[in-house]
């Protein structure tokens, strides 16, 4: 379980207790978590751990600063219900776990919490990929079949993915993230198949019945740390060739034209992290409606400034426009993350009050 905590991370919905919600990364809730147990517990749960995941969380139990009871309940609280979860699946299943969670924890949450231990059950030979460079990859999956491809890009983490995808060419891509997008279980004959394909890089095999892998959500994972022409490239063709999984995607990532999504309030809590270079080269590039939303929430002044420096700028590359936009959204997805923005039509009416 403290394993588990190490490996995953990010942010949990809201189950009332406690309030407020912690985005904190997995080795530091893991750190917490051993804080919190005590040295008695947590020298059990370091005997499980290879050398090198002992030497990272006893880093980060040294560098731990800044814990809250609020953090350090939401942790126990997290580590409680996984646990819990656990414990129902073995007893009586994934069917029965499910519908004593969601007594206790509403659907959403109880997704959530069964997602995590089903990915720490669930053993499908690909774990070994979140280890792997890319780069390592890239060479050997463009002569691989698009199918394949996509099957080890959905069992990657996103950033990973994000950065494979990238390096492939612009048809790969699309067809890639498509396949993603549409994929949703694998027999063990398939999986036991690449493995024996990729026996260099896989080494544990499959088991169980199915696996579910990828899905619109991985795509939208990956497209929103791949660069700007990548993004465009493969969201451009799939609004031409399949606009219906195309908003699905879209609704799930946040793009540079989506800055019309945000109030004012939000988007002036931007502006105050943008570099003004950066904000200036991004704006040479874009549209006139997402540049006003930009200039309505800036002093008169400012959008000047920014108007002049656009005009005298020079031709620049597209590339390098692209890259000056996505550090703008980077900064968004990094504020809601922390929750301090909400960008509008995402999310239900359960995750805002009012």
């Amino acid at each position: 379980m403290a394993k588990q905590f190490y490996k995953e991370g990010g942010k949990s919905a809201d189950t009332g207790k406690p309030a407020k919600i912690f985005d904190i990364p997995g080795p530091k809730k893991a750190a917490i978590l051993m804080v919190a147990l005590g040295q008695e517990a947590s020298s059990h749960v370091f005997k499980a751990l290879s050398e090198k995941d002992v030497e990272t969380l006893t880093a980060q139990i040294a560098r731990l600063e800044g814990v809250t009871p609020e953090m350090r309940e939401f942790v126990l609280q997290e580590f409680q219900q996984i646990s819990s979860a656990q414990e129902y699946v073995s007893q009586g299943g994934m069917d029965f776990a499910q519908q004593i969670l969601e007594q206790s924890l509403g659907s959403r949450r109880a997704r959530e919490i069964l997602e995590k231990v089903q990915s720490n059950i669930r053993t499908t030979g690909f774990n070994m990929l979140d280890n792997v460079d890319p780069a390592q990859l890239i060479s050997f999956l463009s002569k691989e079949h698009p199918q394949t491809v996509a099957l080890l890009l959905a069992h990657m983490k996103p950033e990973n993915a994000a950065a494979t995808i990238s390096a492939l060419n612009p048809d790969m891509q699309v067809e890639v993230a498509t396949r993603i997008a549409t994929m949703e279980s694998i027999s063990p004959e398939v999986l036991q198949q690449v493995e024996q394909q990729l026996s260099q890089i896989l080494k544990t095999m499959f088991t169980g019945d199915t696996a579910e892998v990828g899905g619109v959500k991985s795509v939208a994972e990956m497209l929103n740390m791949v660069d700007r022409g990548a993004e465009k490239n493969i969201l451009g063709t799939l609004e031409r060739d399949d606009p219906e999984l195309a908003t699905e995607i879209k609704a799930l990532m946040f793009v540079f034209e989506d800055m019309l999504l945000l109030d004012d309030k939000s988007m002036q809590t931007v502006l105050k992290q943008v570099d003004t270079k950066d904000l200036s080269l991004a704006l040479k590039g874009a549209n006139e409606q997402v540049a006003n939303k930009f200039y309505t929430n800036m002093s008169n002044r400012a959008a000047e400034m920014i108007r002049e420096e656009i005009q005298y700028m020079g031709p620049k590359r597209l590339r390098e426009v692209e890259e000056a936009q996505q550090k703008i959204v980077d900064v968004v997805r990094r504020l809601e993350a922390e929750n301090e923005l909400v960008i509008s039509g995402r999310g239900s009416e359960d995750d805002i009050i009012v």
